[in-house]
């Protein structure tokens, strides 16, 4: 089921033999607005929810990024500290949808990812990558940080290698740096590969014990529950500097 919007974006998800498929798109390099945000949100956790889904694969269409991470658009729109906490809410929503899964999800991380598409790969209990999705946190190339998404980020790749890509915003990391770091479990030398092994494992998770799956899950997510104050808590910050002088000329220029 799917809605397309008039600009051609979407949040589309079917279930087949235990594997619940979550795909979205945006024309603008998967850039993520409020509707997609929250399309998104609600798609997982329908998917959670069904009795049919034994693993829920989380992928994007199109050939450039994964995920650009927040529209600049919408951020170049927030007029005051509650519209932006709204906005970068979207994304804890996701996150927080993804760690409440019982199911375990694999993410087909097929090209770069920035800021909150980082924290979507990071939220994936086993992400399969190209050797074409290297990750940026370029948050504070726009006047703001990776608050919202670091609690995910930090989780996978450890508070050193987070503070880095935190600090270093304006450096791409390799798919390699990744695998390294832990964010990616696999990374494929071509699309066609990463397809295959992307089918493997969901078809060899399907096959697998839902309730065995069910417990690896709860003990991979032990100690999160206070994500659920912790991230919008972090919105607020992000909401509150995306207001700021130096955030909204840098944010004006580049949607210019």
């Amino acid at each position: 089921m799917s809605t397309i919007h008039a600009d051609g974006s979407y949040v589309k998800s079917t279930i087949e033999n235990g594997v619940a498929t979550i795909e979205f798109f945006h024309p603008k390099g998967n850039a993520m607005p409020g509707q997609l945000l929250s399309e998104l949100t609600s798609a997982i956790a329908n998917a959670s929810a069904s009795t049919d889904t034994k693993v829920i694969l989380l992928r994007s269409a199109g050939e450039k990024a994964f995920c650009a991470g927040a529209s600049f658009d919408e951020l170049a729109a927030v007029k005051n500290e509650e519209e932006g906490k709204i906005f970068f809410s979207g994304f804890a929503n996701v996150i927080n949808a993804m760690r409440k899964a019982p199911q375990l999800i694999v993410g087909q991380i097929h090209s770069k990812c920035v800021g909150g598409g980082v924290g979507i790969a990071a939220a994936c209990d086993y992400a399969i990558a190209s050797e074409n999705a290297s990750i940026k946190l370029s948050e504070l190339k726009v006047g703001i940080g990776p608050f919202v998404i670091g609690p995910a980020v930090e989780r996978k790749i450890g508070a050193a290698a987070f503070s880095q890509m935190a600090i270093d915003a304006g450096n791409w990391y390799s798919a390699a740096w990744a695998l390294e770091k832990g964010l990616y479990a696999e990374v494929h030398a071509t699309n066609e590969s990463l397809q295959e092994a992307v089918s493997k494992k969901t078809i060899e998770l399907a096959a697998s014990s839902l309730e065995a799956m069910k417990e690896i899950k709860k003990m991979l997510w032990t100690g999160m529950d206070h994500w659920s104050t912790l991230l919008y808590e972090r919105a607020g910050i992000s909401g509150r500097l995306v207001l700021t002088q130096a955030s909204r000329i840098i944010i004006e220029g580049l949607i210019k």
